[in-house]
């Protein structure tokens, strides 16, 4: 049988017959409203999850292995896509990733976040897996930044890593608690973007 292999770099088997994009994003969404409605991972069962999609628990196995893969799918599903840096402006790309964080996507599956932050204090597995689902994401302001110190337009000693968090910690406590209500949504990004460049800049 042959293997596909996810953004996270696990196999899964590759079904036996086309599978159904509907299907798929069914089953990923009961996964993200079980979460969401503050079960646990270990509470989760493919039993639950093939009742709340509406479908066959042969139906979940003939995607994912076991619960693992399907947890790891489920969650890297909410964040979409890759976004794609034009590499015109340091500026520009940093605001467009802030932007592709904050989507309506994004913020609907904000609550499910906040419910796993506890499992992964609890579970340093669950964590890794988070993990490597955020990885990639992280790697593209990476080389955003990187290609900034590389063209002039960031400060050659720059701390990319600490520059990593400074820009993505806010925005993340916001889109998931909205940290600091006096802080208004219009133009979070770019406020946050230039705030973070009044140091950072050449």
């Amino acid at each position: 049988m042959t293997t596909a292999v996810t953004e996270t770099g696990q196999e899964r088997k590759a079904p036996g017959r086309p599978r159904s994009a509907q299907a798929d994003e069914a089953i990923l969404d009961a996964v993200l409203e079980l979460l969401g409605g503050g079960h646990s991972v270990a509470a989760i069962s493919i039993e639950a999850v093939a009742a709340k999609a509406g479908v066959g628990k042969a139906t979940i196995y003939r995607r994912w292995p076991n619960k693992e893969a399907l947890i790891i799918d489920a969650v890297a599903s909410m964040k979409g896509p890759l976004p794609v840096p034009v590499g015109e402006s340091v500026r520009d790309d940093l605001v467009m990733l802030l932007k592709a964080s904050r989507t309506g996507r994004s913020l609907r599956y904000g609550q499910v976040t906040v419910c796993l932050l506890p499992e992964f204090l609890k579970d340093e597995h669950l964590h890794d897996m988070w993990r490597a689902v955020m990885e990639p994401r992280r790697d593209v302001m990476r080389q955003v930044l990187r290609r900034g110190i590389a063209k002039g337009e960031l400060r050659a000693d720059l701390d990319v890593e600490l520059s990593l968090l400074m820009i993505n910690g806010p925005s993340m406590m916001q889109n998931m608690l909205q940290w600091n209500p006096a802080v208004p949504p219009e133009g979070f990004a770019e406020a946050l973007v230039d705030a973070f460049l009044r140091g950072a800049a050449a």
